[in-house]
């Protein structure tokens, strides 16, 4: 693996959690493979790994992109990392409020169901 692979991985077991990212890795396949190194290295040896902004506002940023895109299978997990992150739940009702403005209503209101969704299982889990 590369340096960039190995960064990342560390990154992405900081952001995530080394429990997600064991079943992310006991849950590869051949098939699957070359995008799971694709996004280490890319997304969280590259992007994630920067220093020019904290991982809260990268969390934040995540959160409203997946949301305003209406990527939701992913949003749970990015809700679920800021656990790690630094983001707190007003962080994210910011985030999920400029959604609603700048890409609707719509995909706000589903983010902020799937965002109370998820820290009422965080809470119930501590």
């Amino acid at each position: 693996m590369s340096e960039r692979h190995d960064q990342g991985m560390k990154t992405r077991r900081k952001v995530l959690g080394d429990a997600h990212v064991d079943r992310a890795e006991a849950a590869k396949t051949p098939f699957d493979a070359p995008f799971q190194s694709l996004i280490t290295e890319a997304a969280w040896g590259h992007v994630w790994s920067r220093d020019t902004i904290s991982h809260r506002e990268r969390s934040m940023m995540t959160i409203a992109l997946l949301a305003g895109l209406g990527n939701f299978e992913e949003l749970a997990m990015h809700i679920r990392a800021t656990a790690n992150t630094g983001a707190t739940k007003d962080d994210v009702i910011e985030a999920l409020m400029h959604v609603a403005i700048y890409a609707g209503v719509p995909k706000a209101n589903h983010a902020f169901k799937i965002a109370k969704e998820t820290f009422a299982e965080m809470e119930k889990a501590r």
